[in-house]
């Protein structure tokens, strides 16, 4: 079994640590896998602004030309809709690409685990620091559209690093526990996947949490991403300071996942070269 640089612990407080040990070990990977994943087309790093760019297009052709939807807090302007579908798509897919990808984070890398000394935990740095870099372009895309349609922004967009960094915490957590796990139980992925898949639907992307019916709200409570989508698009869009309390609550959801995850990590690594 490989011995790692420096024996982790458990503390959250470690985990910080050290990813500041590391720092210059993950943002060399992180910024590998960047260019690592548009390696060979013509466009290159270009496509990181171009695909949310079209994207945003279409959902403001769809909903806004075609379906003529309007959103029950936009006041009926042009061009609205688009963006607060468009607030929730992209914390959602922030959010999907580290869930869907944290459980074979380990399993795909078993070199680092058998046969060089290397800081397991540093993947999942990495995985949750490339989501968020194609989650900022995308968000520098929206805040440019709601500029030039005349939406205009606010000072509310002061609490953008507040909810990222909150998020970037419960990323990491959630990673943490689902790449530990996703070595012993290899259904984890599958699951993921679906779960990926159903809260596309059943967090407030499409729609408002608001027009969820009363019975069903609950739901909405319980889903941690319906904060972060609510509050993108009440500081991008609607111009509205996110509650307090909500913000306090996701404050200690996110650092509790973070606590348990890394707990978790570290607690089961040591048997990673022998399962794998």
């Amino acid at each position: 079994m490989a011995v790692e640089i420096v024996q982790g612990r458990a503390q959250p407080q470690a985990a910080l640590k050290r990813a500041w040990q590391f720092r210059e070990l993950i943002s060399g990977m992180a910024k590998r896998e960047v260019l690592g994943r548009y390696k060979g087309s013509w466009l290159g790093l270009v496509w990181t602004l171009l695909t949310p760019l079209l994207l945003l297009l279409v959902y403001m052709f769809v909903f806004g030309v075609i379906f003529q939807a309007r959103w029950p807090q936009s006041d009926g302007v042009d061009g609205n809709f688009a963006a607060l579908l468009f607030c929730g798509i992209i914390a959602f897919f922030m959010f999907s690409e580290v869930l869907t990808r944290s459980p074979r984070l380990i399993v795909d890398n078993t070199n680092y685990v058998k046969k060089v000394v290397f800081p397991l935990d540093a993947l999942i740095w990495v995985a949750v620091a490339t989501a968020l870099f194609h989650f900022l372009i995308s968000f520098l895309v929206l805040l440019a559209f709601v500029l030039v349609s005349g939406v205009g922004v606010s000072v509310y967009l002061l609490y953008f690093p507040l909810i990222t960094a909150l998020l970037v915490v419960f990323l990491l957590g959630l990673s943490w526990f689902l790449s530990a796990l996703g070595v012993y139980i290899r259904d984890v992925s599958y699951i993921a996947g679906f779960l990926s898949t159903a809260l596309l639907f059943l967090s407030p992307v499409f729609y408002p949490a608001s027009a969820v019916p009363e019975r069903f709200r609950f739901l909405m409570d319980l889903n941690p991403l319906t904060f972060y989508i609510e509050s993108y698009r009440s500081i991008a869009v609607l111009k509205q300071a996110p509650d307090l309390m909500n913000i306090l609550l996701a404050s200690g959801v996110a650092l509790g996942v973070f606590a348990i995850g890394y707990w978790f990590f570290q607690r089961v690594r040591k048997g990673f070269a022998d399962v794998l």
